[in-house]
């Protein structure tokens, strides 16, 4: 069935407030010509055809903020839920860098290069993402921002196959700040990213050695053992059909209220507790709905095998080089030859190569940028890497820049 695109009305954008003389320097990391190449080179073709992503309801979210997306977490992976849905929803929205959600991430996501894709630099922050911090969830909020948000955190991700799509108990900071700010709440069901990586378990004891020594917050076994020796696997991926569906908006003031909650700046953390608990419970009946309706045939091989036609470059095996090529193209002059285009990024091997970390880590240390990190100072280094919490308050973004462009409306 064709789809057709039409326009949909924007309101104006509301004016921008006064800066404070004394502001700090707004710091803007978000690079849309980066994100638009990425999405249009590496994780636009992946998710079309590997993924085969599948958007329903979204043309319900509202195209100014502020707006919460609450989104179920898969266990186990490396988060390509938020990655590609995240890609999804901008390329509904014609990659308009002021329609771009912000999706806000773990810190320990930019701790380490290696809770990055393939160790891209600054990678979440470059695609738009922020600090989950509280302060920062609040901010966006403040200035209208659509925020991507997964109230489960990290023992949604790190939750096990055995626990597939039972939703973790939901922080409550997005139940007290979307109250605060008026800001609806639209579930946003994710289906069949449980079978990205089938099969993995976890064992807290071990989860809590990793998360010390290695700053990563689990590790699924058994493919967590053989990611130890070949990196690549790290972040494998199978070729789930991805499946997101927005629900209807929950209005987080009518259920605050009924637990006697008016006063939004020193709330009963209890009652918070029992909402969050409530929605927790909505959000697990119409996930449950939604994987007997999309969730019967989640790798559906006829349909992948009609995708990839012979695109094996889009397999998982050529992810390293497709996401660092994408980076570091922008930093260098074309390759001379085809000979060429492959020796510049020779320490690409180490992700195929047996006990390959050492030999990763040692060429980002001595090689220089755009391939590491060698002649630059620590403070520049760290910068680069987006190896640091970021904190709006001290480093806020600019004024808002509000959508441009009609937002894509399905007409059949």
């Amino acid at each position: 069935m064709a789809v057709a695109i039409a326009p949909q009305p924007v309101a104006p954008a509301p004016p921008a407030p006064a800066v404070p003389p004394d502001a700090p320097p707004a710091y803007e990391p978000f690079d849309p010509d980066y994100s638009r190449a990425l999405v249009r080179d590496v994780i636009g073709p992946i998710a079309a055809d590997y993924f085969r992503v599948k958007l329903l309801g979204a043309d319900q979210i509202p195209r100014r903020g502020p707006v919460i997306l609450a989104a179920n977490h898969s266990g186990n992976a490396f988060p390509y839920d938020g990655i590609f849905v995240d890609a999804a929803m901008w390329q509904g929205d014609a990659l308009d860098p002021g329609a771009k959600l912000r999706t806000v991430f773990e810190p320990e996501l930019a701790a380490v290069w290696w809770m990055r894709p393939f160790g891209v630099d600054n990678f979440w922050r470059r695609c738009g993402g922020v600090d989950m911090t509280f302060d920062n969830f609040d901010r966006l909020l403040g200035r209208g921002d659509r925020v991507l948000y997964f109230p489960e955190g990290v023992p949604g991700i790190g939750k096990g196959w055995n626990r597939r799509y039972q939703l973790q108990p939901f922080k409550t900071s997005f139940v007290l700040l979307a109250a605060r700010h008026q800001a609806p709440v639209y579930p946003l069901h994710i289906i069949n990213a449980e079978w990205v990586h089938p099969f993995g378990y976890t064992f807290p004891w071990l989860d809590r050695v990793f998360q010390r020594v290695f700053h990563v917050p689990f590790l699924p076994l058994p493919l967590g053992l053989l990611a130890i020796l070949f990196p690549w696997i790290w972040y494998l991926a199978f070729p789930a059909k991805l499946v997101a569906v927005v629900g209807e908006p929950i209005d987080i003031v009518p259920l605050l209220a009924a637990e006697g909650i008016t006063d939004y700046d020193g709330p009963d953390r209890a009652a918070l507790k029992r909402v969050a608990e409530r929605i927790r419970i909505r959000m697990q009946a119409e996930l449950t709905t939604m994987v007997a309706r999309h969730g019967q045939r989640p790798y559906d091989l006829r349909s992948l095998w009609r995708h990839l036609r012979g695109r094996w470059s889009i397999l998982p095996w050529g992810w390293p080089a497709k996401f660092l090529r994408s980076d570091r193209d922008r930093h260098r002059p074309s390759p001379r030859n085809r000979l060429h285009t492959w020796l510049r990024d020779w320490d690409v091997l180490g992700f195929w190569l047996p006990a390959g970390w050492p030999l990763l880590s040692l060429t980002r240390a001595f090689r220089r940028p755009p391939y590491g990190y060698r002649g630059l100072s620590r403070a520049a280094r760290r910068e680069r890497q987006g190896n640091f919490l970021w904190k709006l308050s001290e480093r806020p973004l600019p004024t808002r820049q509000p959508p441009v462009r009609p937002a894509p409306t399905p007409v059949t």
